[in-house]
């Protein structure tokens, strides 16, 4: 039996969400963005045994929205006739589901069954969110084993940091993060690429750390810095959810860019995954070819990929959307181009 859930059911849910995306503590933090959270449970008598958490946002200028189950659980019948149902009442055109569901804990020959699920009932592959692998480290490694499997290369980088005298510690003080936010400014405006405005990443913050270390809980989001000569030259968002340790956001400095702290910094985030007693560390995406993917590829990471993405169709509207959203990016590509829009923070 699925249906939706409230506060009271919060403990419950969090038991079985199955990625920080699907938390209850992000749920009120995309609610406090403007989006609408809708979570349903899963029920077996009074227990929840799935946790899906949907976030709606609205399409500009129509009475319609689309839907989100980022990192869900694995699919099932009964959830994708839920939220065909869901859809309805929210106007949506779709729902797109990432499942946090790996090849690597599953095998492919579950991967064809769930496929088949999906394209049977009124799934079609859709534009990806998260990228469709991931690098995942193992925690419970010795730091002996885990340094010895790195590239000689990155075991090189990091003993010249430590050489260097770059110092890594976790420091979640309003002024680490003040800082966190400036670097990720001046990353974006170096780099070129499109991030979420910096109140986005307050208020994830707030809910993700400051309301909870209030409460006297424990935080879900961590902040990792790294100093040279007095500086924070770069930062680092850590999660921390059930098992795993996730690495969603950095930012650095251009400046000392020769002291490797980078190098350093995942040495130590692998540290307090370990001390936080967690068994795999994801590396949030892999694209080939990246340079920040090399970057990843030196810690010897195993590549997991995932279900993939997939857009639960409900709507006639659907087609056009897409034709419509096609165009949206092109144009807004061809002005990047040409220098008429920037990205912005």
């Amino acid at each position: 039996m699925i249906k939706k859930v409230d506060e009271k059911y919060k403990s419950s849910f969090n038991k079985t969400a199955v990625h920080p995306l699907q938390s209850w503590e992000w749920g009120e933090f995309r609610q406090a963005h403007g989006n609408k959270v809708v979570r349903l449970g899963v029920f077996k008598g009074n227990k929840i045994t799935d946790a899906i958490q949907v976030i709606f946002s609205k399409i500009p200028h129509s009475k319609y929205t689309i839907g989100t189950v980022i990192k869900g659980p694995k699919p099932t019948k009964e959830m994708l006739d839920a939220l065909k149902d869901l859809a309805k009442e929210e106007n949506a055109l779709f729902i797109k589901l990432e499942p946090s569901f790996a090849q690597v804990t599953e095998g492919q020959a579950r991967f064809h069954i769930l496929t088949k699920l999906l394209k049977e009932n009124g799934c079609v592959p859709g534009k990806t969110l998260f990228t469709p692998t991931s690098f995942w480290i193992d925690l419970t490694k010795s730091e002996d084993e885990l340094m010895r499997s790195f590239s000689s290369k990155t075991r090189y980088n990091i003993r010249l940091a430590q050489r260097k005298g770059v110092k890594v510690v976790e420091d979640n003080s309003d002024k680490a993060f003040e800082r966190y936010l400036q670097l990720t400014k001046e990353t974006v405006t170096r780099q070129g690429f499109y991030a979420h405005t910096e109140n986005y990443h307050r208020l994830m913050w707030k809910y993700l750390h400051e309301d909870l270390v209030k409460a006297n809980k424990k935080p879900v989001a961590y902040l990792l810095t790294a100093r040279f000569k007095g500086q924070i030259i770069t930062t680092w968002i850590l999660i921390a959810w059930h098992q795993f340790l996730y690495y969603p956001y950095g930012a650095s400095t251009v400046k000392y860019k020769e002291v490797m702290a980078n190098n350093l910094m995942m040495w130590e985030a692998i540290h307090l995954g370990q001390k936080l007693r967690l068994k795999t560390f994801d590396l949030w995406g892999r694209e080939e070819g990246k340079g920040f993917t090399k970057f990843k590829e030196g810690y010897n990471p195993q590549v997991v990929e995932f279900l993939g993405t997939w857009d639960l169709v409900t709507s006639p509207l659907y087609k056009l959307y897409k034709v419509a959203d096609s165009a949206r990016w092109k144009l807004l590509k061809s002005k990047a181009k040409l220098g008429l829009i920037k990205p912005a923070f």
